[in-house]
């Protein structure tokens, strides 16, 4: 079977926020005196530069569809500077007139009247990291902005004439009644996103939470928040389409549903994570780069900048497909598990026969979907297609 490359996105990392949450496990920096924020931009561009250079022939007349401005909190960097690296990319590659480019915001670092000029620097869609709309809770989770806060916050980005708009919730959190999981999605769903992300709280290894656990509802009783808002979600009009990603018509996350099906992506930044195909030699590549961003400033453009290059073995291709597959809520054709990975679709024949069998997937020969039980069962599934 012959590779083809698939679409291609830019992830750009932002490491800074105000604080570390206690639950957060991502790369991540609480401020220490202030960041130097331009020269981080120079660094970003010089490691575009090298990765272009780096992966060659392999990037050639692919065109960018979406860049994401992930962290820590991108809100800290100025309007100008975001445009400046955007600037620098579309002089760079060809980025695509309709390419989503999503900035994530933090309710409590965003000043007013600053919208407008993240618009004006082209950034098109962004995301909230609410969490919740109980003061209580936000402060258990140490966020730094307030349920009025985080009202405001996103009225100011719709007037400011952005409406593709994400806002994060999380549930099962500490003490949290089922009551309190389905106010809050009444609370996201009142401010009418185009968009609603719905994670449960998990704690992580390396975090204040993992080594000081807070009492957080069971699993019977994270379940049922799940289900519920699952169904308060789908009442207020919004499509579940991924396990933890509800969307109105037409605005799902096109950056995540490039992850999701297996697409590519330049990682740039500090601890940023990237993974491009290459049609020719039919290897599919994995790069990421060092972690902090002192090291990484210190390495701007140069070798050292990375963290880890690695080819991804064929026998761990179907794993790594069906790891981010299967979330969809309404599947993939299954002819694209050959086209992204190069691979036979007889490599997953076996796996595929037992998970059906189980009830996991649906017996389609063209689709690859899970079912309802495979979704409640979903690590199961894709443990399935481990080498």
């Amino acid at each position: 079977m012959t590779l083809i490359a698939p679409p291609l996105a830019l992830y750009v990392h932002m490491p800074w926020c105000v604080k570390k949450c206690p639950y957060c496990d991502f790369n991540s920096h609480g401020l220490r005196g202030e960041p130097p924020y331009a020269q981080y931009v120079d660094a970003l561009l010089a490691d575009l530069d090298a990765d272009l250079h780096d992966f060659g022939s392999a990037l050639q007349n692919r065109p960018i569809i979406s860049v994401f401005f992930g962290g820590g909190t991108p809100s800290l960097f100025s309007p100008d500077l975001v445009a400046r690296f955007l600037d620098g990319a579309r002089s760079r590659l060809q980025v695509l007139d309709s390419c989503e480019v999503t900035l994530e915001t933090n309710p409590g670092t965003v000043e007013h009247g600053r919208f407008d000029g993240y618009l004006a620097a082209g950034v098109n869609r962004i995301s909230f990291g609410i969490q919740s709309f109980d003061d209580t809770k936000l402060k258990r989770l140490g966020r730094i902005h307030s349920s009025a806060e985080a009202e405001t916050a996103v009225k100011s980005a719709q007037d400011a004439g952005i409406h593709n708009i994400n806002l994060d919730l999380m549930y099962a959190l500490p003490e949290q009644t089922l009551s309190g999981a389905l106010n809050d999605v009444d609370r996201a769903a009142a401010l009418q996103p185009a968009h609603i992300s719905h994670y449960q709280l998990t704690l992580e290894p390396n975090t204040v939470f993992a080594a000081h656990p807070p009492p957080l509802p069971d699993d019977d009783a994270a379940w049922a928040m799940q289900e519920a808002c699952e169904t308060r979600l789908a009442e207020a009009g919004y499509t579940q389409y991924e396990v933890s990603a509800y969307a109105r018509p037409s605005r799902c996350c096109e950056h995540n549903l490039n992850y999701w099906r297996f697409g590519d992506y330049l990682g740039i930044g500090a601890g940023a994570h990237g993974k491009i195909s290459d049609a020719a030699s039919g290897e599919v590549w994995r790069r990421w780069k060092i972690r902090h961003p002192n090291a990484y400033l210190e390495a701007t453009g140069q070798p050292a900048r990375i963290g880890g290059h690695s080819t991804v073995p064929a026998d761990e291709l179907p794993f790594e497909y069906m790891l981010n597959a299967l979330r969809l809520i309404h599947g993939v054709p299954l002819g694209e598990f050959a086209a992204r990975t190069g691979l036979p679709i007889e490599r997953i024949a076996e796996p595929l026969a037992a998970s059906r069998r189980k009830g996991w997937l649906e017996d389609n020969p063209d689709c690859l979907r899970t079912t309802p039980l495979g979704q409640r069962f979903l690590n199961d599934v894709i443990g399935n297609f481990l080498a």
